[in-house]
């Protein structure tokens, strides 16, 4: 059998997918945010993680891809306006902190494993919609896909976004080529939009931009120290592109957002949904070896 999934309990029950004929091998744990941790394939770390970070409750999670629904980026304050009320809504919202339930599982053409997240009475204090989210996660060769499928379960419009965090393991930022389909960046710490080359000086302390004109699907970067590329594909429902680093830490962030932060308060790129309509959409990373 070319694919396989199994299970292991550590401090959190992890799945674990596997395509045994390219030696690429996944790790997603359902219970603490529906989170992928892992990824490698032959050996080598795809995705970074903090492990001290992930093991301590009081802490977000620091590595593996986050999942950031139903908004992306802060709120000023915290806080969602909607109706004339006042919602607190943390940080990159609440996917990423609840228990997703796993549906199904296969290992047919891949090994791929279905996650759900339904609204429930405390996702309604922060957020007054009901909703559902399933997400497939499927591993072939030496890509990810990243189906998903977004339901408005509420009597009335239900705005949203979503977007991935993931965070790429790369131990060498000077040998580190971008290429982002985008030629500005806008600089939330200065309040600027400044022009891009694809070069970013890595020696700051922190890289914290969003780049909210792109102009294709497809954003891809080169680990000139291991001669990898990785190329992220994502549907027209992600409309910004945010990268992020610290300057002492392995990973580079790369994290295609719906609409950039404060949407849900400003509209800006917002999506909605109408009462029990879909909407599906996806993102593929491909690793890709010299």
């Amino acid at each position: 059998m070319m694919f396989n999934i199994a299970i292991k309990q550590e401090d959190y029950l992890t799945y674990i997918l596997k395509d045994l004929e390219t030696n690429s091998r996944l790790e997603i744990v359902p219970e603490k945010g529906g989170i992928i941790t892992d990824w490698t394939i032959q050996g080598q770390k795809i995705l970074y993680l903090d492990q001290e970070r992930f093991k301590n409750p009081q802490l977000s999670v620091r590595g593996g891809i986050p999942i950031l629904f139903p908004i992306c980026g802060n709120l000023p304050d915290n806080i969602f306006h909607y109706q004339e009320k006042e919602y607190i809504l943390k940080q990159h919202g609440f996917a990423r902190d609840l228990p997703w339930q796993v549906i199904r599982q296969s290992t047919d053409d891949s090994a791929n494993l279905v996650l759900s997240l339904t609204s429930n009475p405390e996702t309604l204090k922060v957020y007054p919609f009901e909703f559902e989210l399933k997400f497939t996660y499927k591993l072939a060769g030496n890509k990810l896909i990243i189906e998903q499928l977004y339901t408005n379960k509420s009597k009335e419009k239900m705005p949203f976004s979503v977007g991935f965090h993931p965070y790429f393991f790369c131990g060498d930022k000077s040998q580190l080529i971008l290429e982002i389909p985008a030629t500005e960046y806008y600089n939330k710490n200065a309040n600027k939009t400044y022009p891009f080359n694809g070069k970013l000086d890595y020696s700051l302390p922190e890289i914290d931009i969003a780049f909210t004109k792109i102009d294709s699907n497809k954003a891809s970067f080169i680990d000139g120290k291991r001669n990898l590329k990785i190329d992220i594909t994502y549907s027209d429902l992600f409309s910004t592109l945010v990268f992020w680093t610290l300057k002492d830490k392995d990973f580079v962030c790369i994290e295609p957002w719906s609409a950039p932060r404060n949407a849900l308060n400003t509209g800006e790129q917002l999506n909605y949904l109408d009462k029990e309509e879909n909407y599906q959409a996806s993102i593929v990373i491909e690793v890709i070896k010299d």
